[in-house]
């Protein structure tokens, strides 16, 4: 019997240790925002049954990809699931345990709008097996959220986050954006305090930017100037360090031992499966590649997709893209990456990084002590042309 090589050794043992996660897609809302990109669609009418019985069926298809592994955090996210009704979760969640071995500790988080009729929900969600919320507050001022589009008003945000303190959540994250349309610093300040009053274990802050294929890329917003937006995030940094929330992602921040451990995965480069409209996935094969793939993107099509299939696209990274990709997940984190997490990751070789990290330790965008690597504050604010050196040209 011929004895693997070490390739094929390399391969099976990073598919082996590379921590696995499961996103769920919820692809509708209440209202389109006029600075979303995601793909969700407003709908009156939500068939929750055959939706649902599509996701576990996708689940089901992609079973393969699990092998012996336990899945560590499941993301519920849209969209607004919280439309969804606890029924309805309930039975998603049971139908998610009986398909792949869930970790003793999974982080379950759903994503969730302050509206009334979704707040109520909140003490089913947590029954239903989500110990995690992630409530899309953006902004504490009326003005500002008419603005946005958002359908809840601050009181709506004020209530959620105390029903979902009441329901029992102690693991939560606020999301909160800065830079809105005609805002000062002191009201973007305003909004921030506030939202630390509530000791929120987890925020996600970060600047509204206008994305193609939105309301707001057609008919662009006035934003404010980029003094006044350098200074809100000055102002912003020094209040979130007097709250003892820590960053240690390009937007997030957290108590200890609060970090989301979903997108840490993401950011750490490990696998996840993604079902429902439009969810996107990331395995490693046991034949050294790495699968990015892709669900059917209009939910009728997907939900018509038991016969001929939930993918629209699968393809398997090229040998030269692997490290740029781990570099655009790892060096969003403060504190970078090992070269040993580089390799069990990606299989590399940390000699195929030299070049460009020689290159960007000299320009002062990258910093290398020992065998970890981060960006400088300067790295920091030029991020995209760093990761961009290790792409292939």
């Amino acid at each position: 019997m011929t004895p693997p090589s070490i390739r094929e050794v390399t391969a099976i043992t990073v598919q082996s240790q590379s921590p696995l996660s499961l996103y769920v897609h919820y692809p509708w809302c209440e209202r389109k925002c006029p600075y979303c990109d995601f793909n969700s669609h407003e709908s009156a009418e939500l068939p929750e049954g055959a939706y649902i019985d599509a996701l576990l069926q996708d689940l089901q298809n992609d079973l393969h990809y699990v092998e012996d592994r336990r899945v560590n955090t499941v993301f519920i996210g849209g969209g607004t699931p919280s439309l969804l009704s606890t029924g309805g979760l309930a039975r998603l969640m049971s139908g998610i345990a009986e398909r792949v071995e869930l970790s003793t500790a999974v982080e379950v988080t759903m994503e969730a709008n302050p509206g009334s009729a979704e707040s109520a929900k909140f003490e089913g969600f947590r029954q239903a097996g989500v110990n995690r919320l992630s409530l899309g507050i953006q902004s504490f001022d009326d003005r500002q959220l008419q603005q946005l589009g958002r359908v809840h008003n601050s009181s709506q945000a004020h209530a959620a986050i105390e029903m979902a303190q009441s329901a029992g959540f102690d693991n939560f994250n606020l999301d909160l954006m800065h830079g809105l349309p005609g805002q000062s610093v002191a009201s973007a300040c305003a909004d921030l305090t506030t939202a630390l009053q509530y000791c929120p274990p987890h925020l996600s802050w970060y600047q509204l930017t206008i994305e193609p294929n939105t309301v707001f890329h057609k008919h662009p917003p006035e934003l404010p100037v980029e003094d006044n937006l350098a200074d809100i995030q000055e102002q912003g940094e020094r209040l979130l360090e007097r709250a003892a929330l820590a960053q240690y992602e390009v937007s997030a921040y957290s108590q200890s031992g609060k970090n989301c451990r979903h997108n840490l995965n993401y950011w750490g480069f490990g696998d996840y499966l993604g079902i429902g409209a439009g969810a996107h996935g990331k395995v490693s094969m046991c034949n050294g590649r790495i699968l990015r793939y892709s669900k059917k993107r209009q939910p009728s099509e997907y939900m018509a997709g038991q016969s001929g299939g939930y993918v629209a696209n699968s393809r398997a990274l090229e040998e030269g893209e692997i490290a740029g990709e781990f570099m655009l997940n790892a060096l969003r984190l403060n504190r970078g990456f090992s070269m040993t997490e580089f390799r069990a990751s990606t299989g590399l070789a940390e000699s195929v990084l030299q070049p460009q990290l020689q290159e960007l330790t000299d320009k002062n965008l990258l910093r290398v002590c020992g065998h970890q690597v981060s960006t400088t504050a300067l790295g920091r604010r030029f991020l995209d042309n760093v990761v961009a050196e290790f792409f292939p040209d």
